[in-house]
């Protein structure tokens, strides 16, 4: 079996990456680590210059973008809803994500939400590149991973069989989910 330690690095497409860069030191406050530029890609050798970023995020997590030359211009996954692909990140408390809000809208995004996932709280925002942003805080209890864990098997199961949330799901929004 593989071991995974953590996530390295995920790696998205940017129109320009120094104004991708500056966008999220500006935004989220992530200072860039590594600037790559090549010829050639390493992994395929193929002839495609790239400028490759890589933003610290945060105890030792990295969020990595693309800009490169030799492509049609940059799209999300068509096929999926505009509301699926995105990236999440953590802040500390329901405070903190308050405060972003405030700064982010200050700042002229355009912020949905404070949205009650019941485990956690989240708003939603884009990017310079369109790429939709997350940000959330955790509320869960550890009682409460524990019960979600137990029934996710479940659950997923149920899901695989008929495609269709189980009858049940409200369980979710339930008073023991509850963390207003």
């Amino acid at each position: 079996m593989v071991s995974i330690e953590k996530i390295h690095h995920v790696a998205y497409r940017c129109h320009n990456a120094k104004a991708t860069a500056e966008w999220y030191k500006e935004h989220l406050g992530m200072d860039l680590a590594v600037a790559i530029s090549e010829d050639k890609v390493p992994s395929t050798k193929e002839p495609d210059p790239y400028m490759h970023i890589f933003l610290d995020a945060g105890m030792g997590n990295v969020l990595a973008f693309f800009e490169i030359t030799g492509a049609k211009e940059m799209s999300r996954d068509l096929n999926s809803p505009a509301w699926l692909q995105h990236i999440a990140f953590q802040v500390k408390d329901m405070e903190a994500l308050e405060q972003a809000k405030g700064r982010l809208t200050e700042k002229g995004l355009d912020v949905i939400g404070i949205t009650n996932h019941c485990i956690f709280k989240s708003i939603y925002f884009h990017d310079l590149n369109g790429h939709r942003l997350e940000l959330c805080c955790n509320l869960g209890t550890a009682d409460q991973a524990k019960k979600l864990k137990e029934i996710a098997p479940g659950m997923l199961e149920k899901w695989d069989e008929t495609k269709t949330p189980p009858k049940d799901a409200a369980w979710l929004h339930s008073e023991e989910f509850q963390n207003d």
